[in-house]
């Protein structure tokens, strides 16, 4: 704190606020990471307290080096600097930092996931003033923060719904809250012109229970590649009866363009019927790894702790090369997924198969269940624990969704109430 004799070590404290900065980048990709369980994320989590709190031991010093270094914004550079401002009471820099917000996309998930990260109770009245502002994001922020922290955002958050210039992500939120008594409005805006407007309004109409008209919207507009993205798809396979579900992987198997597509929602749909075929996709090097990924959201079976994993195609590379040439720096979307061997898992479903019912619904291994998917929750990979968050609410319409990438401990806290 300020009251020191002397300042902290200016090398120190860069090196504190490097720390921080690069352990929230991680964290970014391991919320949403196919390899990286509870109790992993929990590691870093400490680490990343840790770093934290050398920056608020240094008071005043540390916020200074902040704001030096948001000449530069990144989402990362904006986390710390809004936790250290909302550990400092500093009004100020939180005011900048939503200015900032307001003018630069990016800034804005670093400031939501400050708020995330702190405790509520650091937030009394910071998120008050954010929801009674006349700033559509400003409200936005403040909405997003309460239901993150499980708390009821207000009746302003229904009144936006209602209004054309809110952003379509806000309508997911409703959802994201259990709010099953605004389940009419968002089934109202499925006629509206905006196609990421109805897609927000379906998949948060599906969550909290519609199994007619919202299906019906995003089935229709699945038709139409690039419309709905993957997170979408998945979500309608996983809330149809089984019948529809087959008639939409026909439909999506019918665009060659598509395969990755159709491969994810395989896996998501869970028949045991589709084992075989996935396993076929296991032999092209592009799709062997998420053909992988489906094959465990089926079975349950973890590839790489079962010695079904192999080595890596010949040649293939994963995410941007070292070389000048090359102006491909895109990260590799199946980064972290083992590389199955087909030929070991088809001799494995050979004996096993006759484990699973064909027709029957599957889910890591078990048709899907409350217990089952608090279960995943507690010990499955990223992805698969954010699948059982929405199965949750899929089995449970009015169930507040649970947020897979909360703090660690909050959500140890959370799972224990559940289990309890």
């Amino acid at each position: 704190m300020s009251a020191f004799l002397r300042p902290p070590v200016p090398v120190v404290l860069q090196q504190h606020l490097d720390d921080a900065q690069g352990l929230h980048a991680t964290r970014s990709v391991l919320v949403r990471a196919p390899h990286v369980r509870l109790h992993q994320l929990q590691r870093l989590d400490e680490r990343l307290a840790a770093s934290l709190d050398g920056l608020a031991v240094a008071g005043d010093h540390a916020r200074a080096q902040c704001v030096a270094a948001l000449e530069n914004p990144t989402p990362h550079s904006v986390f710390v600097a809004a936790v250290a401002a909302i550990d400092g009471r500093d009004a100020g820099l939180t005011g900048r930092l939503l200015t900032l917000a307001e003018a630069l996309p990016e800034a804005r998930a670093g400031l939501v996931s400050a708020f995330d990260w702190v405790p509520a109770g650091s937030l009394r009245g910071i998120i008050k003033s954010l929801i009674d502002s006349p700033s559509l994001l400003h409200r936005e922020i403040g909405w997003t923060t309460c239901v993150l922290h499980g708390v009821e955002p207000g009746t302003s958050m229904d009144t936006a719904l209602q209004d054309a210039a809110t952003p379509a992500r806000v309508l997911r939120l409703a959802a994201r809250c259990g709010r099953a008594d605004l389940l009419p409005a968002l089934l109202k805006l499925l006629e509206d012109a905006d196609p990421e407007r109805v897609v927000e309004a379906a998949c948060a109409a599906l969550l909290l229970g519609d199994r007619q008209a919202a299906p019906q919207a995003l089935s229709a507009l699945c038709r139409t590649p690039g419309v709905l993205d993957d997170a979408a798809v998945d979500l309608l396979v996983r809330s149809q009866p089984m019948e529809q579900t087959h008639a939409l992987l026909r439909a999506l198997s019918q665009d060659a363009a598509r395969v990755r597509t159709l491969i994810r929602a395989t896996g998501m749909g869970g028949d045991p019927h589709h084992v075989p075929w996935l396993i076929k996709q296991m032999s092209d090097a592009k799709l062997a790894r998420l053909a992988g990924e489906s094959f465990s959201l089926v079975t349950g079976l973890d590839l790489a702790q079962l010695d079904l994993d192999g080595a890596a195609f010949e040649n293939e590379r994963g995410g941007p090369s070292d070389a000048p040439e090359d102006d491909d720096v895109a990260m590799d979307e199946d980064d972290g997924l083992p590389w199955p061997d087909p030929q070991r898992i088809a001799a494995w479903w050979q004996s096993n198969g006759h484990r699973f019912t064909a027709g029957i619904r599957h889910f890591m291994g078990e048709p899907p269940s409350t217990a089952h998917c608090l279960s995943v929750l507690r010990g499955g990979f990223q992805r698969q624990r954010l699948a059982a968050a929405e199965y949750l609410c899929l089995l449970n319409p009015g169930t507040p969704l649970f947020h897979a990438g909360a703090p660690t401990w909050r959500q140890q806290r959370l799972l224990a109430r559940m289990a309890g």
